[in-house]
């Protein structure tokens, strides 16, 4: 049963989040349309990292390389371009602008909703009570944290953000190494390589696991490796680095493949993103009852409630899905569950799209071919690859394929896996198909504009049961 909101004093709020990226500012604006009055802390810019140093602005990094690549395709109709005076300092400074003004539109949204921003670092000092800086105490019914994650060090391969770069490091980056080993072949890994490369520089992407992108479909990564290795980055699955070693202007990174050979890879700079870690330290979770994992994650229950009553915390430093997306909703089932409205019942893992912005793209949701053979699961399977859709050949984006999995029962999907280009916004027709518990031939009934890639989402679960047209 929720708290009764309180009457609005002087520092006194219903909610106070501590944490201004996409799941604090979403749930401040939330819990501002509902009625409570809501203070969000935040020490550095608002956004966090996916605004600031993350999500958006690698995202315009990748558009612009998308651009500079491209400019190869105009040789093909006697175009010739100077590649060579590039600039990267002006690309960097691109991605700064835009950085700048999304944040002072999240900075305009918490204002048109009322929500008092006050900078600082705020720690939760009892019950009810949130201290700001050692010096402002604000008193409130409910406290959200919401501090993300950072990028994980590990012994061996400290970043100085000079030679060593973290995600951080290479956004702030202003000058194009020659080389770069890039170690971590998750999404951060294969979209950096992805860019470095577009700007031509020579770039090694080394992976631990069978494949890059090892949490998702197996053909769909083996579509993008091999594009990638087309392009001339050397992939290298299977791999495990030993360690590195500094010297001046190169860094020598020591690598071991699964067969137990070793071999030494030398580059201007190494990108580590060996994964995150959450934010939880010095913020009085523990002291104030607010339970941890072995790991600092804080454990929540259905509604991202903590185990202390009117605490609750959501996004990185969690256990759900480290992206901004499900932080912003978890974000807002936090607060409605606060304010006492009805609510779903926390984030469906199976429902969280993932999206990689490389080219070609990468994107799915719910199960995976290769966790169904291994749970024993039985599926329908489709694969519709992207030449059968005649857009992808117009606009030489041949590079792909959709693949859907339906439970053999019910024919609904189970999962969804697409690898080509604009797969990350392709993907939110088969997501809401789930939902929506629709069946194949609603997407054979369903007509799509021709020519479109779109064709390509129907065909293959028209291929559910065996009756594509175009394969």
């Amino acid at each position: 049963m929720s708290q009764p909101i309180s009457t609005p004093t002087k520092d006194r709020y219903d909610l106070v989040i501590i944490g201004a990226g996409p799941g604090g500012y979403c749930a401040a604006i939330r819990a501002a349309q509902l009625g409570l009055r809501t203070a969000v802390i935040e020490k550095d810019q608002l956004g966090g990292v996916c605004l600031n140093w993350g999500c958006i602005p690698s995202k315009n990094l990748i558009h612009q390389a998308d651009v500079f690549h491209s400019m190869r395709e105009m040789e093909t109709v006697g175009v010739g371009i100077n590649r060579s005076t590039l600039d990267y300092s002006a690309v960097q400074s691109s991605s700064r602008k835009v950085v700048s003004t999304l944040t002072n539109g999240v900075s305009g949204l918490l204002k048109k909703n009322e929500v008092d921003l006050i900078r600082g670092t705020g720690r939760i000092s009892g019950k009810g009570l949130v201290i700001v800086d050692d010096r402002r105490e604000l008193t409130c019914t409910h406290i959200l944290v919401a501090t993300g994650s950072r990028p994980m060090q590990v012994p061996g391969f400290e970043c100085d953000e000079e030679q060593v770069l973290s995600s951080t490091g290479i956004l702030a980056m202003t000058c194009l190494p020659t080389s770069m080993v890039i170690l971590g072949g998750g999404a951060i890994g294969c979209e950096f390589a992805y860019v470095m490369n577009s700007f031509g520089v020579k770039v090694t992407l080394v992976e631990a696991m069978d494949h890059i992108l090892p949490t998702e479909d197996f053909e769909t990564c083996a579509v993008l490796t091999s594009c990638l290795a087309r392009d001339g980055i050397d992939v290298r699955t299977r791999t495990r680095a030993l360690g590195l070693k500094k010297s001046a202007g190169s860094v020598s990174v020591s690598l071991r493949d699964s067969a137990g050979n070793t071999s030494e890879v030398v580059s201007d700079k190494v990108l580590v993103v060996f994964g995150r870690v959450p934010n939880t330290g010095d913020l009085g979770l523990r002291e104030s009852g607010v339970e941890l994992d072995d790991q600092g994650y804080v454990r929540i229950g259905d509604y991202c409630q903590t185990a202390t009553v009117g605490n609750y915390a959501i996004g990185d430093i969690t256990r759900t899905p480290a992206l901004a997306h499900v932080a912003s909703k978890e974000g807002e089932i936090a607060v409605e569950h606060m304010a006492g409205h009805q609510c779903e019942k926390g984030v469906n893992p199976d429902s969280v799209p993932t999206a990689i912005y490389c080219e070609p793209q990468v994107a799915g949701f719910g199960l995976r071919e290769d966790l169904a053979i291994a749970k024993g699961i039985a599926v329908k399977k489709s694969v519709f690859h992207y030449p059968g859709a005649g857009k992808t050949i117009a606009i030489g984006k041949p590079d792909g394929l959709v693949k859907v999995l339906c439970d053999p029962a019910t024919d609904e999907l189970v999962g969804a896996h697409i690898v080509g280009h604009n797969a990350t916004e392709l993907i939110h027709e088969l997501l809401l198909a789930q939902t929506c518990e629709l069946l194949p031939e609603d997407f054979a009934n369903t007509i799509h504009a021709h020519p479109t890639i779109s064709e390509a989402i129907m065909e293959a679960m028209r291929g559910v049961n065996g009756k594509p047209i175009h394969a």
